[in-house]
């Protein structure tokens, strides 16, 4: 059998689109996970959105998620899609209901590259973290694409400086939302994002900090707009990995089989890891070919 291979090019230019839209708003197929809640409330006289959930659940989907796949992350690289995961959900839950996104990040130093990706139209977020055979760059990236039905995909990318999801989120939503974010630890696997509306009581914004955050019910006007629900979930199974498998070259094809009748892959964007045999791809291009 050969060795493990990623279906994915990992080049920080192309991370941003093949394999995203190969699998962007399919059927998901059902899911056992359960999702979390997450409030979405308007702070009176200080014109702020404000999201938070605790993300408890949906980390424990995520960890079942690697010991069912064998995959294992160090523990900096870890958290650091944990709270990709959150900063995430926390943008989707303000978004409209019908936008899907992908943020890819590009690390210089150390060299790395994660990729998570979330859906208003499944309630689902998935991603993963890319350690090996990464192009080093000489600088921090972030890669933004968002898509919603009927619409052009809009893509932006900027460099940021502190090596922490949260703050380059923030940045983000500086350069390219052209408006302000800040992301708060309100307690144990509980996370809150504040963005600025128009009006935006600034100074108060700006000031703002954890312990702040954490008695905010008491100091504050809260009126709850919506909530939302995400689950921890890709939807990806054989029946998705073969038609990107069937896309490569020949030649690539061969090379990922090795002469062998059975391959392994890996999903591009949870990590989940399948085996695929000849037999099952010909079966897929006979029938794509019928």
């Amino acid at each position: 059998m050969p060795g493990f291979i990623v279906i994915l090019d990992q080049s920080p230019s192309l991370l941003r689109i093949p394999f995203f839209q190969a699998m962007l708003n399919e059927p998901a197929k059902e899911s056992e996970n359960d999702p979390i809640e997450i409030r979405c409330y308007f702070v009176r006289e200080r014109n702020a959105l404000l999201v938070r959930a605790s993300f408890s659940p949906l980390y424990m989907d995520y960890y079942l998620h690697l010991m069912q796949h064998q995959i294992r992350y160090e523990p900096e690289w870890d958290l650091f899609l944990k709270d990709s995961l959150a900063a995430l959900a926390l943008h989707l839950a303000s978004r409209p209901r019908n936008e899907t996104t992908a943020w890819t990040v590009n690390l210089a130093d150390p060299v790395l590259n994660l990729f998570v990706t979330g859906s208003n139209v499944t309630q689902s977020i998935t991603g993963r973290v890319f350690s090996k055979n990464v192009r080093k760059g000489d600088r921090n990236l972030f890669f933004s694409q968002m898509m919603s039905e009927g619409q052009p995909t809009r893509q932006s990318t900027i460099e940021f400086y502190d090596v922490d999801f949260f703050r380059a989120v923030e940045a983000y939503y500086r350069q390219s939302e052209q408006r302000s974010a800040r992301y708060f630890h309100f307690g144990d696997e509980e996370y809150v994002m504040v963005t600025a509306q128009p009006d935006c009581d600034m100074p108060w914004f700006l000031t703002l900090d954890d312990e702040q955050i954490k008695t905010i019910d008491q100091s504050e006007e809260l009126s709850l707009l919506e909530k939302r629900y995400f689950r921890f979930d890709c939807g990806c199974d054989l029946n998705r990995i073969y038609p990107i498998i069937a896309s490569l070259s020949e030649s690539v094809q061969q090379e990922l089989f090795a002469e062998q009748e059975i391959a392994k892959a890996s999903c591009p964007r949870c990590g989940a890891n399948y085996e695929v045999t000849r037999a099952g791809l010909e079966a897929f291009q006979s029938q794509r070919g019928s």
